[in-house]
């Protein structure tokens, strides 16, 4: 079968970059090994968090940080904002920018099915990809459908994250295939395990959330934490995922107070420490904190700690040290840190230099962004660049 552009991924990039090249009249097929969208579906628990109104390049991690610019330039919030309410999609905005559906995943997944088969594109799924070549300018890939032809190929297979929903090293093949880099590949936006001991020391603390501030080199967030019965997860733990790569987190369990200056204000009281902790964190924390940091459960009342001993507990709570032994790995994984060396490619059309007609978009890409709608903006602007000019 003969077409001018080739998608392998009919994930939101592949959809997307459908979208893009029908509309210029070209002819576009796609090709999915599973249920299109999958991950769309799954995405900001049912309710797609589709973009961010604050996004910029600070937002992503890369080896080569500027290179997302011209794709988010091309492709903004106001544009995937300005596509959805022109079909009637309601969304509502939450917290630091954040764009959610108000209604299902599955709105947002029919409506860029439909806009793709709309325009022409035709999505072939259940398909499997079994070599990739290039003959006489054209691309060819081999299937278990038989061969497809194209001018250009467009390579959106997303990354290695929720392998049960058919994750794949295939873009990374297919890179791999046409002498393209491919920078480390790591779990990312996942939540952080412990070793034994850390494990002995926090174990009574699965289920307990809090409010708390990760500092990890010179990258900070603040949002909730999650004890779990592997370690710690919650907003703020995956978005310092993104940038873990070992070593120890400091984190702030009081990040919107000075407790110093309350303890010294509130040093005469004979309120013991667990009861005046749990005034501004959870009991079963203020408890466990007590037993880890001051050696008692109870804690003796405020009045007789020294100024001195009010000054280390201060210090430890909003200084505390965690190591992680790791990360859940890709099965609880948003996404994949590391991808298709972008430096091989234009910024502003993905196209690979090494192979003309040959391009990358998405999740496979050395393009990852923080929690909070990125990457699923990062699919829709490299999507829709590489569609632009495949």
């Amino acid at each position: 079968m003969k077409c001018d552009v080739l998608v392998i991924g009919a994930g939101a990039a592949g959809l997307m970059c459908s979208i893009a090249a029908a509309r210029r009249g070209r002819s576009v097929t796609v090709l999915e090994h599973g249920k299109p969208g999958r991950k769309v579906l799954a995405s900001g628990g049912g309710r797609s968090n589709f973009t961010n109104l604050f996004i910029s390049a600070d937002n992503y991690l890369s080896e080569n940080p500027d290179f997302p610019k011209s794709a988010l330039a091309g492709f903004t919030p106001g544009d995937i904002v300005q596509f959805l309410e022109s079909r009637g999609v309601l969304f509502d905005e939450r917290g630091n920018g954040q764009l959610f559906l108000r209604g299902r995943s599955g709105e947002l997944l029919d409506l860029l099915v439909g806009e793709s088969r709309g325009h022409g594109a035709d999505i072939v799924a259940g398909i499997k990809v079994r070599t990739v070549g290039k003959k006489g300018g054209r691309f060819t890939v081999d299937t278990d459908k038989g061969r497809f032809d194209a001018a250009s190929m467009v390579v959106a297979t997303g990354g290695l994250s929720y392998p049960e929903l058919g994750a794949t090293d295939l873009g990374y093949r297919i890179a791999s295939r046409f002498g393209l880099r491919v920078t480390p590949l790591r779990p990312a936006l996942v939540p952080l395990t412990f070793g034994p001991e850390e494990l002995k020391r926090f174990s009574a603390l699965s289920g307990v959330s809090l409010k708390a501030g990760i500092v990890y080199k010179k990258k900070s967030f603040t949002g909730d934490i999650l004890f779990t019965h592997k370690g710690v997860s919650g907003p703020a733990v995956l978005q310092a995922s993104l940038y873990w790569t070992g070593g120890e987190l400091a984190i702030d369990f009081l990040p919107d107070a000075d407790i110093r200056e309350m303890f010294m204000n509130d040093r005469a009281r004979s309120t013991q420490m667990h009861n005046y902790l749990s005034g501004y964190m959870p009991r079963r924390f203020a408890l466990r904190w007590c037993e880890l940091f001051l050696f008692s459960c109870s804690g003796k009342p405020l009045r007789r700690y020294s100024a001195q001993e009010l000054e280390r507990a201060a210090h430890a709570l909003h200084n505390w040290t965690l190591l992680p032994s790791g990360t859940e790995g890709y099965k609880t994984a948003e996404v994949t840190a590391g991808g298709v060396d972008t430096r091989e490619l234009s910024s502003r059309t993905m196209e690979c230099r090494k192979a003309p007609g040959l391009f990358f978009a998405g999740e496979v890409l050395d393009v990852t962004g923080q929690l909070g709608g990125y990457n699923l903006h990062w699919a829709w602007a490299s999507g829709w660049a590489a569609g632009r000019y495949a």
